[in-house]
């Protein structure tokens, strides 16, 4: 994720970076500018005298791109936000699991059961993170930081497996005597948000913008600018070809950037922090648990 000040305007003006939608539709740019260089050369040129305007069609039928763009684009924010919602659940679950049975066994014996515990809470966050990057159960067993997790690399779901393995851990704890029954049931809801937490991400990870609305949304901006020569070239000249390429820069600007975010928990420069808040969740659990 890219952190930047919102308040210098002339900085982010001129400043390009690695995942500027120019960067990545600039073949195109260029491809656009050439085909409509073509139709000005052709009026011009070849068939002077014919014009072919019909920018009342087009202003309208921009209106209605825009109508799709701005759903597009809101749409896509919106998986954005609540992603980076559900993991801001996940540090403040996480944080509230520690504290509690930090607090329960505080005059109790229980620094294996603290160790352990602070353990899969830091390897929970990595693992969800991982698995939400389509990262196999092997590949992230092997690179793991947080703890071994050799014994569980045969697991299909690895998040459940680790949130098993902290259920495990508590009732270990309650059979040993370190918890009573009540202060079991008060950790009950934060052992079953790690599962719900999960489930949400991997709805929005796994439920992409329907591929026909996608599909039509490409079809109709090229659609658009590639008769937008036709209906300009008469009345703009030479000046068309500025026009064209700024309208398709916009328009398919946008369509990136929403591809971009609609999907948040990968390693893009405007996707969610996962890596900080995955350790954050481990110093906090650490903090409190040690």
């Amino acid at each position: 994720m890219i952190y930047y000040n919102p308040k210098s305007w002339f900085a982010l003006i001129f400043k390009l970076h690695k995942t500027d939608t120019f960067r990545q539709l600039y073949r195109v740019i260029i491809a656009i500018a050439l085909y409509t260089s073509c139709f000005v050369v052709l009026e011009e040129y070849i068939f002077d005298g014919i014009h072919t305007s019909s920018l009342q069609v087009h202003s309208l039928l921009g209106f209605v791109i825009s109508l799709l763009l701005v759903f597009r684009t809101n749409t896509a924010y919106d998986r954005w936000w609540e992603g980076r919602k559900l993991w801001g659940s996940l540090l403040n679950n996480s944080r509230n699991l520690a504290l509690k049975f930090s607090s329960m066994v505080m005059h109790k014996p229980a620094h294996e059961e603290k160790i352990i515990l602070n353990q899969w809470i830091a390897a929970y966050a990595y693992v969800l993170k991982e698995h939400l990057r389509g990262k196999s159960t092997a590949e992230i067993c092997s690179h793991s930081k947080e703890m071994d997790l050799s014994a569980l690399k045969d697991s299909w779901h690895l998040p459940n497996a680790i949130a098993a393995k902290m259920n495990e851990t508590i009732q270990s704890a309650y059979q040993k005597g370190l918890l009573d029954g009540h202060q079991l049931l008060l950790l009950k809801d934060e052992l079953t948000a790690f599962t719900d937490i999960c489930g949400g991400c991997e709805r929005i990870r796994k439920t992409p913008i329907p591929y026909t609305y996608s599909l039509f949304i490409k079809k109709f901006i090229f659609m658009y600018t590639a008769t937008m020569p036709i209906a300009f070239v008469g009345d703009f000249g030479w000046w068309t070809v500025p026009i064209v390429v700024f309208v398709f820069y916009a328009l398919a600007s946008l369509e990136v950037i929403a591809e971009e975010i609609e999907d948040p928990f990968g390693n893009d420069a405007n996707d969610l922090p996962t890596d900080e808040i995955s350790q954050n969740i481990a110093a906090s659990a650490h903090e409190l648990l040690r």
